[in-house]
């Protein structure tokens, strides 16, 4: 029985399903730690992920034998820059290092918005390899000056995988000197970075279903596999999520963890210069404009504190109220946001009376959560993406019946929870699956059956919460 395993290479820890390639079923999983990060400084040696592969790749047994491809989905933006012999010249700085926020204001400000959305479909910020670039030009000169390959992270793994510096364009489309329109790099803005002519080597961008090579003979060894074992281009976490979950165009993903994003699969290509959109390209050929949101699942594990509830006992209260919200609306702009862009923003809580109950304010703070994520998919719509189809919840936060229940009567729309939680390891599967078999990645998912998950349906009309959120919200000075 053929079988290929998916990688999901997060901040946190790396995960791997190990599938049958003709039927999809999960055999066997694995997963190691990473080393813990500090915001706003988060590096990590990019040498500690491939040892958590090995060690997580190593917990599928004697299942190994029957491996025949492999695809790494890995967390987006890092830079990893190597020397001529492939040693890392520094720790990797990854997406929620915020220390190169200054500099990405300044290429922002040396460029302007309207230029850099029409290079690159998105405006840089501080987590955008670009930026964390320029902070080691900056910062450390010494170090870039001995770098002669920069990567993102899943393109380091599948570089100690079979050798190949290649990356794909849903993973190039989160670097800042990509356009993920005509698949080219723009080399100027890399100089513009550093502040010179920059002879550093990017990786060649492969496309969907193309196959990097094969997995090298030491590297076969110490992952414990055997034959040839095919690589194939891998992606960003993001765009590995959306293969995952067997989205196609039209379709949204709202995830609700710590912070929030909300993705679609669009036909079309997006170019927003206000940076509330970031303008991907996907795994699979299309585009995935996303929108991030840095306040969610914390709020309610806030204020469920707040009630001396855990997170299931606060959505329990919720949904007692969701015939009776009353007047409470809440912005949950705890921590600053993201989008709209307030960082130094604080939440609010408004029309509170003495009759207000405790789980009107459980739901208000379930509803503030949601109208934030509502509010990026409406910006989607706005800059043209194509969001037409399903809308799927993923996430910690897709577990909670409050959330289920909401998004739902919210969106006045069925929601989809997806059967599954790993949806990175999986799409990273539907990629080596399809190399393997020389299906295209539509019809692997198909044949997996992906996409099928728990339908929830709207109980109630709250198209007026929406209303009186927006209504809130717009007190905050933004843009």
């Amino acid at each position: 029985m053929p079988l290929v395993v998916g990688v999901d290479s997060s901040t946190q820890s790396t995960k791997v399903e190990a599938r049958d390639a003709d039927t999809g079923r999960v055999v066997a999983v694995g997963s190691a730690k990473h080393p813990p990060t500090s915001p706003p400084v988060s590096e990590q040696d990019p040498r500690a992920w491939w040892d958590a592969l090995v060690a997580a790749i190593g917990q599928l047994g004697d299942h190994r034998k029957e491996v025949v491809a492999i695809s790494v989905a890995g967390q987006q933006h890092g830079l990893v820059l190597l020397d001529a012999d492939g040693a890392p010249v520094r720790p990797a700085k990854l997406w929620n290092d915020t220390t190169s926020a200054p500099q990405a204001e300044r290429l922002v400000l040396e460029l302007g918005t309207e230029q850099w959305a029409t290079l690159t479909c998105s405006v840089p910020v501080a987590a955008f390899t670009i930026s964390k670039l320029a902070w080691v030009a900056e910062h450390e000169p010494d170090a870039l000056a001995r770098a002669a390959r920069v990567m993102l992270p899943h393109d380091y793994l599948t570089w100690r995988l079979c050798g190949a510096h290649v990356t794909d364009r849903g993973d190039a489309s989160g670097t800042g000197w990509f356009d993920p329109v005509t698949g080219n790099y723009h080399r100027q803005l890399v100089d513009l970075a550093v502040g010179r002519p920059w002879t550093g080597e990017l990786p060649r961008v492969l496309g969907p279903t193309e196959v990097a090579g094969t997995v090298a003979g030491d590297a076969l060894a110490e992952l414990g596999l055997a034959g040839d074992v095919m690589v194939a281009a891998g992606s960003g976490d993001n765009m590995g999520a959306a293969l995952g979950l067997g989205l196609r165009s039209g379709d949204v993903a709202i995830s609700l963890g710590t912070s929030g994003t909300v993705f679609a699969v669009s036909s079309t290509p997006t170019r927003d210069e206000s940076g509330a959109v970031a303008g991907f390209a996907s795994a699979s050929g299309s585009f995935l404009p996303l929108v991030c949101t840095l306040n969610a699942t914390k709020v309610t594990d806030t204020v469920a504190g707040w009630l001396g509830l855990d997170a299931a006992g606060c959505a329990e209260l919720a949904l007692a109220a969701a015939a009776d919200p009353g007047e409470v609306t809440l912005v949950p702009y705890f921590d600053g946001e993201r989008t709209p862009n307030l960082p130094d923003a604080m939440g609010t809580i408004s029309g509170l009376t003495n009759a207000t109950s405790r789980e009107q304010l459980a739901l208000a703070a379930h509803d503030g959560v949601l109208c934030g994520l509502l509010h990026g998919l409406e910006a989607l719509r706005e800059v043209g993406a194509t969001v037409d189809g399903r809308i799927f919840l993923v996430g910690g936060g897709s577990r909670s019946a409050a959330y289920r229940q909401r998004g739902a009567d919210l969106t006045g729309q069925t929601i989809v929870v997806p059967d599954t939680d790993e949806t990175v390891a999986t799409g990273a599967a539907v990629q080596a699956a399809a190399i393997a078999c020389g299906d295209a990645l539509d019809a692997v998912a198909d044949r997996w059956s992906l996409g099928r998950g728990t339908v929830v349906e709207p109980r109630h009309d709250a198209s007026y919460v929406r209303i009186r959120y927006a209504a809130a919200r717009s007190t905050y000075a933004s843009h």
